[in-house]
């Protein structure tokens, strides 16, 4: 059966049983031949096995695992909620972890072939049970040459009738085999508000953070928030997106802090844009 209520698609990291790995990138070596062989090892860092969908990433914090996606070469897109401390009956706080505490995994597969760090996290005031303001950006601790990127689409709002496609790392617990990426179903928006668009989907948890699509692009419309969810991946339910147009603010900020501005200099965001 159906749940009743939305719920946000995170996966709990005691729920997975398991840490997160650490493992090297596979660098090519042809690509840096003419380089100093410093570069081996320190930033930036070729990834000659990337594929286009290497955009959608993994996001490891320390209480849940979510999805996002790189929109551009240090900065993954998530969700608020991904990203905020857990109370003691597993309920979302509205302070956010340290930059430190959460990480980003490459690759398409449960173990994944690299990591890299958090320095930054930058999101509204707002958004930490799901819904409006669900949205962050994390910027890396290194840029990731040769990895694509999928572009936010902040000019042109979702419009009711569009036909969207999820993708994550949610597992539901049916799924079969283990966590992996995922293209979800979904059909076309069926409304948009202020801040949220919600379409019928099939999400597990997992998917929380996971680029919505417009079919057929590139273009990131908005952030996989809650969902309506059952043991069966296969199952469409009402889920809610999140806006990114709405929180463009957000993209400025993150922008700023990788071209080298100091977070604290910045003023504090508002969710009310």
């Amino acid at each position: 059966m159906i749940a009743k209520t939305l719920a946000v698609a995170t996966l709990s990291i005691a729920a997975l049983g398991c840490g997160a790995h650490r493992l090297h990138p596979k660098v090519d070596p042809a690509a840096n031949r003419a380089n100093d062989d410093s570069e081996l090892f320190g930033p930036p860092q070729r990834f000659a096995v990337a594929v286009p969908e290497d955009a959608i990433v993994r996001v490891v914090g320390p209480q849940m695992t979510c999805s996002g996606v790189l929109i551009a070469d240090d900065r993954v897109l998530t969700a608020h909620h991904c990203i905020v401390e857990r109370g003691p009956r597993g309920e979302f706080l509205t302070k956010v972890v340290k930059p430190k505490n959460v990480h980003v995994e490459l690759g398409g597969d449960y173990l994944p072939w690299a990591e890299v760090g958090t320095r930054a996290i930058v999101t509204p005031p707002c958004g930490e049970a799901g819904g409006r303001g669900d949205l962050a950006v994390l910027v890396l601790e290194r840029h990731l040459v040769g990895l694509a990127t999928m572009t936010p689409r902040l000019e042109k709002p979702p419009t009711r009738g569009e036909v969207l496609e999820p993708a994550g790392f949610g597992r539901c617990a049916a799924s079969p085999g283990g966590i992996r990426r995922r293209h979800r179903e979904a059909g076309p928006i069926q409304s948009v508000q202020s801040w949220t668009f919600e379409a019928s989907a099939a999400i597990c948890p997992g998917d929380s953070g996971g680029p919505v699509i417009a079919r057929g692009s590139n273009d990131v419309v908005g952030i996989v928030s809650l969902s309506a969810m059952d043991h069966d991946e296969s199952t469409r339910a009402l889920s809610v997106m999140a806006r990114i147009d709405a929180f463009r603010s957000v993209f400025v900020y993150a922008r700023a802090i990788s071209d080298g501005a100091d977070p604290g200099d910045l003023p504090p965001l508002s969710c009310e844009q």
